[in-house]
């Protein structure tokens, strides 16, 4: 078992308050990371979310009065410096549907897709073409798919739990991979974006379901205390730095 971060690159929040539905932060901006990860279980690699879309690769990020997000690597070029080919990526595991969390997945075509079925079910009804277009090639039937209810084993053996923590979609899911020697790691997703609002039940306004946002809080944290757990918030820089490095990765 091994973990990898990798720099799914960064977004801008010109007014934190887009984040807060009780306007906690006014006055405030803030620099998120898009963090992805990587994951070794024996012979399988699996990717935990994909990024940014590609209209994003290249830009550069502007700490001004608009939102705007960047990167500048793939996670393709990112996978090619441990020797890891794109062929061999065959699980991909999405917390949720956003586009920060998608948009590179259509570059490995091969994975079979792991998704929360309430995000799914609103691909496929509710959801702008434009948005879903990243996952089209599996919400078609291109590719192998999962739409998973509840909490998920990926692998049989307890070492990766795809974790039900709706609230923010109605599908979300967080991760939590258990390693050798770092012990158990805890990914958000989108459960919450920054650590101020873990911490004080902070809930944005564009979230799906209220109650389940808190009461997945409220689990994510327990989980981690419980546990002993690394907890990282994937949109928090401070949060991402818990763990190695990349190239480096968790074991």
């Amino acid at each position: 078992m091994k973990l990898w971060r990798l720099d799914c690159g960064a977004l801008w929040v010109a007014d934190m308050n887009e984040y807060s539905d009780t306007l906690a932060f006014t006055g405030r901006s803030i620099r998120m990371a898009d963090s992805c990860y990587l994951i070794r279980h024996g012979e399988t690699y699996m990717l935990w979310d994909t990024g940014l879309p590609k209209a994003d690769l290249g830009k550069t990020l502007k700490e001004g009065p608009a939102d705007n997000e960047a990167y500048s690597v793939s996670i393709v070029d990112q996978l090619a410096e441990i020797g890891v080919k794109p062929a061999q990526i065959t699980l991909i595991a999405i917390s949720h549907a956003h586009f920060d969390h998608i948009g590179q997945a259509a570059d490995f075509p091969a994975a079979r897709l792991l998704i929360g079925k309430g995000d799914v079910d609103f691909l496929r009804t509710g959801a702008d073409p434009e948005d879903a277009a990243p996952l089209a090639h599996w919400l078609t039937g291109g590719g192998a798919m999962k739409a998973v209810s509840g909490d998920a084993d990926i692998f049989g053996d307890g070492t990766v739990t795809m974790l039900d923590l709706p609230g923010h979609t109605a599908g979300h899911h967080g991760l939590m991979v258990r390693l050798a020697h770092t012990g158990p790691v805890l990914l958000s997703g989108d459960v919450a974006h920054f650590r101020e609002n873990l911490e004080t039940n902070g809930v944005p306004p564009f979230n799906d379901d209220r109650a389940r946002s808190l009461a997945s809080m409220d689990r994510f944290r327990t989980l981690a205390k419980n546990l002993g757990a690394v907890a990282i918030i994937q949109h928090d820089e401070r949060d991402v730095a818990k763990l190695p490095a990349f190239p480096a990765g968790a074991e």
